[in-house]
């Protein structure tokens, strides 16, 4: 039995440099992955789908590239973190309900042990210096990897003039109009759609399955996707509700329903369930609330976010945070510690079960309507749609990292963002070294400059 395992581990390991393999990788082998993906997936949702595109599409050739942007395109219209959720989507695709629960933790619970530490550091010490020379070499190799992403996935996505000009609108509505990223997915999802049934040569542009396999390009033979029965559907959901629900009940009937740690648990419940767009459109709406609470004040939110975006994971982490700091500040009758950790604890636990709930529950319907001509249209034009958003990040990384405004152009993150560009683009080096020798390079720089 060992000797098959280890067979079967070499054999998938050769797959991710033989561009013809197709062979399944083992649940040992998909543990290793998002385990590593846990640690390296810095640079917000952007950074993090560019980095499970490049490995698991054009590395490991677990799955295809029309089965990628099939699922990232159902996760970019639900609430939560996308990034999360695809990892999610994609671990159910290989192993079923046991991959989904191991890539979605694995996803984030690196992140969550990392700002549990830096939470309380936060809170004894204050300032912490190194955060932000970590900063000074990250932002700029982040946005070579946005950058890097949009000419990845534009190159497949944008197939005609259609999709250009999807992209280019997609790019002027949130760029220019500030309009909001759920309305840029749902009328990008709604032209595609309409237009599938009227030109579909024109809307139609992802490949097909016989496509992916003609052209070269690897694709796992995945199990048959359970059917979406009415049965199914309430199991899922009746286990995923009572998971998301008990710790809440629990908090309410030892701590009472008015304690920092219950209310928290409600609040980001609900928090969960309305807030689409990913974490930059949750931001704005929790830092309202939780001030308005009083469970920290506005700097300390910003020094929330600054920890989050530091850390590998979902800049939704931030939410962690301010868990900690609203136990931490109303700890009622019990230490300061203990209340902050329950807080952190049941605020990551309601952010992070509902996208567990969504893909079950909604995986197996996608995979039953893949290849549709009217949802493939729709999915067609929302992945330009993406295209264009992800590219306003990049501009909008650029200009604050590059090129702030009221100071002196930032000439050592432009070196560092163009070397670590053509790392990638170019040499192929992978992602989790550019970030790790950014990170080091940032506190190199810092050192240096205060000498």
């Amino acid at each position: 039995m060992r000797l098959m395992i280890d067979s079967a581990q070499t054999r998938s390991t050769e797959t991710a440099d033989n561009p013809g393999g197709t062979v399944k990788p083992t649940f040992r082998e998909a543990l290793r992955f998002w385990g590593k993906l846990g640690l390296i997936s810095f640079g917000g949702p952007a950074g993090q789908i560019a980095i499970m595109h490049t490995e698991l599409v054009e590395r490991k050739r677990w799955i295809s590239e029309n089965r990628f942007l099939h699922a990232l395109n159902f996760c970019m219209l639900l609430p939560g973190p996308e990034a999360q959720q695809l990892a999610i989507y994609v671990g159910w695709l290989l192993h079923r309900t046991r991959g989904g629960i191991a890539a979605g933790v694995l996803f984030v619970l690196p992140s969550a042990l990392l700002i549990w530490i830096l939470s309380y550091i936060y809170v004894i010490y204050g300032h912490i210096f190194w955060v932000e020379a970590i900063f000074t070499g990250l932002k700029p190799v982040i946005l070579a990897v946005v950058a890097a992403a949009v000419i990845r996935i534009g190159k497949k996505a944008l197939k005609n003039r259609i999709m250009w000009v999807i992209a280019t609108l997609a790019f002027v509505a949130i760029f220019f109009f500030k309009a909001p990223f759920p309305a840029i997915v749902i009328g990008a999802g709604l032209t595609g759609w309409l237009g599938s049934r009227l030109y579909p040569d024109l809307f139609v542009t992802l490949i097909g399955h016989d496509e992916v396999l003609t052209s070269g390009a690897s694709q796992v033979d995945f199990a048959p996707s359970p059917k979406p029965t009415p049965a199914r559907t309430l199991k899922v959901f009746a286990i995923c509700a009572i998971l998301w629900a008990t710790p809440i009940f629990i908090a309410g009937q030892v701590l009472g329903w008015q304690h920092t740690v219950t209310k928290e648990g409600i609040f980001f419940s609900k928090a969960a369930t309305v807030t689409f767009g990913g974490a930059y459109a949750v931001l704005p709406y929790v830092a309202q609330q939780a001030v308005d609470f009083q469970w920290l004040a506005p700097h300390q939110m910003l020094d929330g976010l600054a920890l989050a975006e530091t850390t590998p994971g979902p800049l939704i982490m931030v939410l962690q945070f301010v868990g900690f700091i609203g136990g931490w500040q109303h700890p009622g009758d019990l230490s300061p510690l203990l209340s902050a950790t329950l807080g952190a604890l049941i605020t990551s636990w309601v952010t992070f079960v509902p996208c567990f709930l969504w893909i079950f529950l909604g995986a197996p319907y996608v995979e039953q309507l893949h290849g549709h001509a009217g949802l493939t249209g729709a999915l067609s034009t929302i992945t330009a749609a993406v295209v264009g958003v992800i590219l306003n990040l990049a501009v909008w990384l650029g200009i604050h990292v590059l090129f702030p405004t009221d100071l002196p152009s930032n000439w050592f993150g432009i070196v560092i963002c163009t070397i670590a560009f053509i790392a990638m683009v170019r040499w192929k080096i992978d992602v989790h070294w550019i970030v790790i020798v950014g990170c080091i390079i940032g506190v190199l720089h810092y050192f240096v400059m205060t000498l």
